[in-house]
């Protein structure tokens, strides 16, 4: 245990440089993905924050959840790209930034909407949801076609998707202004973040480089999610802080065809792989 200890804080200690040249990549590129969970550590609950790219991976733990761990990240203070996130209001803070928002992450929070419709009943959540789905089968479609360019893609018919996806979400307001209920109040909110946030929603029609979900932040953090459920909380904030230096370190390995063995070898060498400059 001491030995492993020893181990992974002198591995840390070698990637201070490797941790910075990370920020600094993600911070510059065009897009981005970020999310967040919670992590115990100590017996405390503390925040596992993912900031990454296609190619760069940095993963940071802090005791806080928003714009305090975020800041301490160093991506977003500085990032000009587009940040593809879910709705949670902190990221807005970052008003550098332009913001997509998760297509998956609205589409599971319609249908909790659509499940407590009446059976068979018609529902402003459900046509807000197959319009969403059917302008992710026209974009995707269309980059089957052109790999990279949405250039070609039908303005009309995704016009007229986009009408039918605002349409639901403004019957959906007018719905539930009254906001009796608490679920009709997060209805209400929902509908209004749909017709407030619609650019953010269709970022991905607009720009090819941007995906529908954010499921590659979501990734990022899966493995934090299986430490903590296999061994349990760690026991420090140190311990915490340099698991998740090394999961950095070997996601962004594997993001450029470096198996995990020859990045953790190179590493213990006091060699630590480093990308090469493009």
């Amino acid at each position: 245990m001491e030995r492993s200890r020893r181990w992974r804080s002198g591995a840390t200690g070698r990637l201070g440089g490797f941790i910075e040249m990370v920020r600094e990549r993600i911070a510059a590129a065009a897009v981005a993905h970020f999310d967040e969970t919670g992590f115990r550590v100590a017996s405390r609950l503390r925040w596992v924050h993912s900031a990454s790219t296609g190619k760069y991976s940095l993963i940071t733990v802090h005791d806080k959840r928003a714009v305090e761990a975020m800041n301490a990240a160093g991506v977003l203070p500085t990032f000009t790209g587009v940040a593809v996130h879910d709705a949670w209001a902190p990221y807005d803070t970052y008003i550098d930034a332009v913001h997509a928002l998760c297509g998956a992450h609205v589409l599971r929070e319609l249908q909790a909407i659509c499940e407590q419709a009446e059976p068979g009943a018609w529902c402003w959540a459900g046509q807000a949801a197959q319009a969403l789905r059917d302008i992710k089968t026209l974009v995707d479609s269309q980059l089957a076609r052109t790999p990279g360019s949405l250039a070609g893609m039908d303005p009309v018919a995704l016009a007229e998707l986009a009408h039918r996806f605002r349409s639901a979400a403004v019957i959906g307001a007018n719905d539930t202004r009254s906001r009796s209920t608490t679920l009709m109040a997060k209805a209400h909110a929902l509908a209004r973040r749909l017709i407030d946030r619609e650019a953010d929603y269709l970022r991905f029609t607009t720009d090819p480089q941007v995906n529908f979900d954010n499921n590659a932040a979501e990734r990022e953090i899966r493995m934090t999610k299986i430490r903590q459920k296999v061994s349990g909380c760690l026991r420090t904030l140190s311990g915490a802080e340099q698991f998740c230096a090394i999961r950095s370190y070997l996601a962004t390995a594997a993001k450029h065809g470096v198996h995990f063995f020859e990045a953790l070898t190179r590493l213990a060498e006091g060699n630590p792989w480093t990308p090469e400059i493009t």
